[in-house]
């Protein structure tokens, strides 16, 4: 592939005229000619193309190594971009529109006859979200174009919250990164499969199944989330991601089990890291010991759970021990995340 100078595009201040600011106008223009470009959103930094291009597509599977049939998510700035992209809007895809766009929620929607056939691997469906940051925001709008754009890093690391992490994974594979500053949720959208008689979460995210639930009723878990034997209709269903360098194991237990796994791994030599909340840092004795969040506030641990995976590639441990945390509201997001990282390792103290 063709290497580039990554450049970066820093904005820092945020109003109502930064699409036509330089950086947005020159990251724009990237995107026009059918290149690729990193930017923030509300979740995660995307790594963009245009959607309407297989060009511009093979370049962000180029730039990431990521399989060709693992689709993408095609991200717009206001509703009419979707003429072209989809075929039809269901009638509990317009409720979930109108409640929750802009912000971190990908709909699975029957695709249109202009979008790019690598967005989808194949499918006939195609995800699309309106994101609510406003930098994103701003790029669609500037370039004209719906953008696709999955999560900007190499694929099966953790998705990156900040330029710094885009620039360790991509540096000399992409054009430029535009700087936005940290994002805000943390964890990827969810992703709701509206073709199906069902809402059904795909992969679940900042929007939980409980706040979908109460627009549109019934709501299911997909069962692919754990039986991956057809192709996935969403990022993120099939293949081990967000793994930091070192081998990660979740450990469902108390404080004490965890422990005596990290005296038995010391003991034969290695050096041992934990994953932990700050409620239970100062439980642990550990060679590097990384909190993320609290454990009495779930959402503060999807802000902090890949700048936490990712701060374990700048020391020297050997293993990685991970607490779990409840499956309720975000805490869903939060364990379908460190299961991908773990490749399903869990021991459990029972």
């Amino acid at each position: 592939m063709e290497i580039h100078d990554t450049k970066i595009w820093t904005v820092d201040k945020i109003d109502g005229k930064i699409m036509n600011c330089p950086q947005i106008e020159e990251a724009s223009l990237w995107i026009k000619k059918n290149e690729v470009v990193a930017f923030p959103t509300e979740t995660v930094y995307g790594l963009g193309g245009n959607a309407f291009s297989n060009e511009a597509v093979e370049r962000i599977f180029a730039a990431k190594g990521r399989p060709g049939d693992n689709p993408l998510i095609v991200h717009i700035a206001d509703e009419t971009q979707l003429n072209g992209l989809v075929s039809h809007v269901p009638e509990q895809a317009k409720k979930l529109m109108e409640a929750f766009w802009p912000g971190p929620l990908t709909l699975i929607l029957p695709k249109g006859e202009h979008v790019a056939s690598k967005v989808t691997a194949g499918l006939l469906s195609v995800g699309v979200r309106m994101p609510s940051h406003a930098i994103a925001l701003a790029l669609i709008q500037k370039s004209g174009l719906p953008i696709a754009a999955p999560s900007a890093n190499l694929s099966g690391k953790p998705s990156p919250t900040t330029a710094g992490h885009v620039y360790s994974d991509l540096k000399g594979r992409i054009p430029g990164i535009i700087d936005g500053g940290p994002t805000g949720v943390g964890v990827e959208s969810t992703v709701v499969d509206c073709t199906t008689d069902v809402i059904t979460i795909l992969r679940p995210g900042g929007v939980t199944k409980e706040e979908l639930e109460a627009v549109v009723g019934n709501v299911q878990f997909d069962p692919a989330l754990h039986d991956h034997k057809e192709a996935p209709k969403s990022p993120g269903m099939k293949y081990t991601h967000y793994a930091p360098n070192a081998p990660f194991v979740l450990v469902d237990s108390d404080p004490e089990f965890l422990q005596n796994l990290v005296d038995k791994d010391k003991a034969c030599g290695k050096k041992v890291g934990i994953l932990t909340t700050g409620e239970r840092k100062d439980a642990y004795h550990a060679d590097v010991i990384i909190p993320c969040g609290y454990r009495s506030d779930l959402k503060s641990v999807a802000h902090s759970l890949y700048d936490a995976l990712r701060a374990f590639n700048e020391t020297d441990v050997d293993i990685i021990y991970g607490e779990v945390f409840p499956k309720k509201g975000v805490g869903v997001a939060i364990m379908n995340r460190l299961e991908k990282s773990a490749g399903g390792k869990v021991i459990k103290e029972n």
